[in-house]
């Protein structure tokens, strides 16, 4: 075994300690970097071909699907509920909410204030199939992302996206339509083939 192998296979969770994070449920073929940090790991649920890597956060109420990859430095808070539907992808360095303070002056600011204090915009997050989030990404709370939506690096994601478009900007505005079908055949033709093997 190259020495690039093994170092790969030694960054990833072993099946005896993916049992022991505690997780609501997982599937198979899940990768999890030792290096992601896991708070209230009893609410995640993580489906089969996952992939987490490196210094990412999950917390909460986070529901991930099949065919999944989370890249490095992720923060998902998913005390209001995130759903991540199959096939779909968050890159590098994106942040989702799903509880934020409201800065206008109602409320205090601040995980330390008492929340009867406080004035919490709320909300669940949902990514349908095919979602793609660039790199540096925020999304806000009470987003969701219609099937096959990509979003452009560096984009504030404060409303809701239809499906196959493309958003970006600050805040993330339509850009053009996406297209579907090769896509789509591929889901077909893969799905096809994991029918075959069961």
């Amino acid at each position: 075994m190259s020495t690039r192998i093994l170092w790969m296979k030694e960054s990833f969770y072993s099946e005896l300690e993916l049992c022991s994070l505690g997780l609501k449920s997982y599937g198979q073929d899940v990768k999890i970097s030792r290096k992601v940090s896991f708070y209230a790991p009893e609410k995640i649920q993580i489906g089969n071909h996952v992939r987490i890597d490196d210094y990412c956060i999950l917390s909460g109420n986070i529901t991930l699907g099949n065919y999944i990859h989370i890249a490095v430095f992720c923060v998902l808070y998913g005390s209001d509920g995130i759903v991540v539907e199959d096939y779909s992808n968050i890159s590098a360095r994106t942040t989702i909410y799903t509880a934020s303070d409201n800065y206008l002056g109602l409320g205090m600011i601040g995980p330390t204030i008492p929340e009867k204090y406080r004035l919490l915009d709320r909300g669940p997050v949902h990514l349908k199939r095919h979602t793609i989030i660039g790199s540096g990404s925020v999304v806000l709370p009470g987003v969701t992302f219609g099937e096959g939506v990509a979003v452009g690096a560096l984009s504030l994601v404060t409303r809701d996206c239809g499906p196959w478009q493309v958003y970006g900007g600050i805040p993330a505005r339509f850009i053009t339509q996406r297209d579907r079908h090769v896509i789509l055949r591929y889901q077909s033709e893969l799905e096809k083939q994991e029918e075959a093997v069961v």
